[in-house]
């Protein structure tokens, strides 16, 4: 594979919708604001460079771990690539992410600096010691809120008003449970290598219960906060999904590795949907 599709690959388009849709939720109530050109450098930059830069930080910080897991290896879930490669790609990253700080903070000014700080701090803490905050359940699912800085990036590029205190609670619950499901499928590979996390520390079953929890709790607040029954609909199927999985299906048994590339495939198809649905709705703005 030639070396532009392996860097790619670190990046893992198959995730990339989570970063589009939050950058893409505070333009909701924005009118045609893809015909702003800094929206498409802005779209850009948190498709590619921005998780360019935080999966080949993640991937350097566990080699040992992507070497045991199959699931790895692709460009849905990710590369699994040698340590010197994902050192290429982390000093590659870090030195776009540097250059990009200083092209945003010239276009949008010095709240760029403190954002592009917030997003290298956190995933430095996240992935290398002395924190290594991936290795201490229950706080590797609480950083993950990091990404709700995706989402004040737009907000400042754009120069868009800032999203309510509701929509940031309901960004966090999204965020738990988005992680969480990438922890239930590395269980087994996470525990072989020795990596501790949620998932691993609390069990398959235990994780699935939390899980159903984590979406009870969104599909409350798209009901009785936006009054979003079409958002709350979806998350309600697969929240239908996840009691039919624990308590009918799969119970405590580990999916295979088809099962898991069905439904990145799936997260993908409905992440993208439900883009098309906040933009033109506007629900989760208030």
């Amino acid at each position: 594979m030639s070396p532009i599709l392996t860097h790619l690959k670190i990046s893992r388009p198959g995730l990339w919708f989570p970063t589009i849709w939050i950058y893409l939720l505070p333009l909701a109530k924005t009118p045609i604001f893809w015909q702003e050109p800094y929206f498409w450098f802005g779209l850009i930059f948190v498709a590619f460079p921005l998780n360019y830069f935080v999966y080949s930080l993640n991937d350097l910080g566990d080699v040992s771990a992507d070497r045991l897991n199959n699931r790895k290896g692709n460009f849905l879930f990710g590369a699994k690539e040698s340590k010197e490669v994902l050192l290429s790609a982390v000093k590659a990253s870090t030195y776009a992410i540097i250059i990009l700080a200083g092209i945003f903070t010239y276009i949008a000014g010095w709240w760029m600096i403190l954002l592009f700080g917030g997003i290298i701090f956190i995933n430095y803490i996240y992935n290398f010691k002395p924190f290594r905050i991936k290795n201490k359940p229950p706080l590797e699912l609480f950083i993950q809120t990091g990404y709700i800085l995706t989402g004040v990036f737009s907000v400042v590029l754009n120069e868009v008003s800032m999203f309510p205190w509701q929509t940031v609670v309901y960004l966090m619950f999204f965020c738990f449970q988005a992680h969480l499901a990438g922890e239930i499928m590395d269980i087994d590979p996470d525990k072989a290598a020795g990596k501790r996390t949620t998932a691993v520390l609390i069990g398959r079953k235990r994780s699935k219960y939390l899980m159903i929890g984590l979406l009870c709790i969104e599909v409350f607040i798209l009901i009785f906060w936006f009054e979003d029954y079409v958002l709350a609909g979806s998350l309600g199927i697969f929240l239908f999904w996840m009691l039919l999985d624990v308590f009918v299906i799969y119970k405590d048994k580990p999916y295979t590795q088809a099962e898991m590339r069905l439904f990145g495939y799936g997260m993908n198809a409905i992440g993208f949907g439900s883009m098309l649905w906040i933009i033109c709705s506007g629900k989760l703005l208030l």
